[in-house]
């Protein structure tokens, strides 16, 4: 049995783990914080996640903690909130898909990945600081900044977006600034204003700027992000604040009712959101990559999370199926893979031009076109893709 190391114990390398488990594989997760945890804020858990989350026996327990959607991609115009568009997930989406939507906080998700693996999986406090790869024969050995090291057959990179097993793979190239950045709150559903409440995922579309919002933790909070333009600001964290000043300036004179659920913010986070383009190449000999150290993308289709779980399905089955030639099974795994994420990356760039049109003739056309168009339909090779089967 191959030794498996995993850099990273966030969503995606938890969700390797578990997948790897299930294949009959054992991994050993590296995370450097000294605890499990994910920042306030939630994730969409669309179909072809949830599929996923289902199998590995995770769903069900996530959903008692969720929100199960019965409107999703419900457009609204930013001056006055008139809708533009919306889709009945409560009864299209399992009879096209198979599974719900759901909406969860990413803490509830990450627990839930961690309960289906052995607590011995997970070393914290563990900082990967180099990498040595021997070749496609030899181990991969790592070394952490506590002078440890450990030895693996395969090593896997879900170290985000700042990766360094992708340093490791590919010419260092640093994430480049979008030019925008995003506020996030988790607003308490007794200070949120009723129409926030809704089992609802909504998008306010306005000249260079739009807010999604929707329940998460099982309707005792709303879940708030917003998108705006960075100007000079640069600061790329998920602990960095903003002001509840700073946020409602820039969405001053939209409806009313946003900006009274923008007032109940608290202290909103504020981030500048990198872009990298696209890899040709995730796997170098015994090294692989997944989710955002792979295929960072802009968070406008919700698929962030769900495509760092596809690709662990997909990397636990390219693996159990090739055990004694990892570099082949890595390849295969990649080649798999990289179609797939390189899509979901541009289309998601590309809907910022998309969300953020000044008023006139080309947001008028695309707002009249909002009726010719079923966003479950449109999307169906987002939500109908099996990463459970090669």
């Amino acid at each position: 049995m191959p030794r498996i190391a995993i850099v990273g114990g966030g969503i995606g390398g938890l969700a390797a783990a578990a997948f790897l488990r299930r294949a009959g594989l054992e991994a050993v997760v590296y995370e450097q914080a000294s605890q499990l945890k994910e920042v306030g804020a939630g994730v969409v858990v669309a179909p072809n996640a949830a599929r996923l989350l289902r199998a590995l026996g995770v769903l069900d327990p996530l959903a008692a903690k969720a929100v199960r959607l019965e409107t999703g991609w419900e457009f609204r115009r930013w001056q006055d909130g008139s809708v533009l568009s919306a889709e009945d997930l409560e009864t299209e989406c399992e009879r096209r898909f198979g599974e719900h939507t759901y909406t969860a906080h990413r803490a509830d998700l990450l627990e839930a990945l961690s309960a289906s693996i052995s607590a011995e999986t997970v070393r914290l406090g563990m900082r990967c600081v180099a990498l040595d790869a021997a070749g496609d024969g030899g181990p991969v050995t790592l070394t952490f900044a506590n002078g440890e090291k450990a030895e693996a057959d395969i090593a896997i990179g879900a170290d985000g977006i700042h990766s360094m097993v992708r340093a490791a793979l590919t010419e260092p190239a640093p994430a480049t600034f979008s030019g925008l950045c995003a506020f996030r709150a988790l607003v308490p559903a007794q200070q949120a204003p009723a129409f926030s409440r809704r089992p609802a995922q909504t998008l306010w579309l306005g000249p260079g700027h739009h807010l999604v919002h929707y329940p998460v933790s099982a309707g005792r909070y709303v879940n708030l992000v917003a998108f705006a333009p960075a100007g000079d600001y640069t600061t790329e964290s998920w602990t960095a604040t903003a002001t509840v000043a700073e946020f409602l300036a820039e969405f001053a004179g939209w409806d009313e009712r946003l900006t009274t659920l923008i007032r109940a913010a608290g202290t909103p986070g504020r981030w500048a959101l990198l872009d990298r383009a696209p890899l040709t190449q995730w796997t170098k000999g015994r090294l692989t990559l997944l989710g955002d150290a792979a295929h960072p993308m802009f968070p406008f289709f919700g698929q962030g999370a769900a495509q760092a779980i596809e690709d662990a399905a997909t990397l636990a089955r390219c693996l159990s199926a090739n055990p004694a030639d990892p570099p082949a099974a890595l390849r295969r795994y990649a080649e798999l893979r990289i179609p797939r994420t390189t899509r979901l990356q541009e289309v998601s760039h590309a809907r910022e031009r998309i969300n953020h049109l000044p008023d006139g003739p080309d947001q008028q056309a695309r707002d009249a076109g909002f009726s010719n168009v079923d966003p479950l339909a449109a999307n169906a090779w987002i939500y109908s893709h099996d990463a459970d089967a090669l």
